[in-house]
């Protein structure tokens, strides 16, 4: 096994893990949702959207040009 495949092979291990790890906690967010359980107001929700809509941006960010190349290529007016 070269050196290269490793590389990949451990990114897809950890890069799934770790998607997983993210979607479970969105999962667990939406139960928030609950009026009959919690009390939160559209500002609330705006506030935590716009924090996790940063990260996400500045998470993107950091994996590159390759990200932006591939989404201008995907998508025209």
């Amino acid at each position: 096994m070269n050196n290269k495949t490793t590389r990949r092979e451990r990114f897809e291990k950890v890069a799934a893990r770790r998607t997983q790890a993210v979607l479970n906690l969105f999962e667990s967010l939406a139960n928030c949702s609950n009026k009959s359980n919690y009390e939160y107001t559209d500002a609330d929700v705006r506030k935590m959207f716009s924090a996790i809509e940063r990260k996400i941006k500045n998470t993107k960010a950091s994996f590159g040009n390759a990200i932006n190349r591939k989404e201008k290529n995907k998508f025209k007016f």
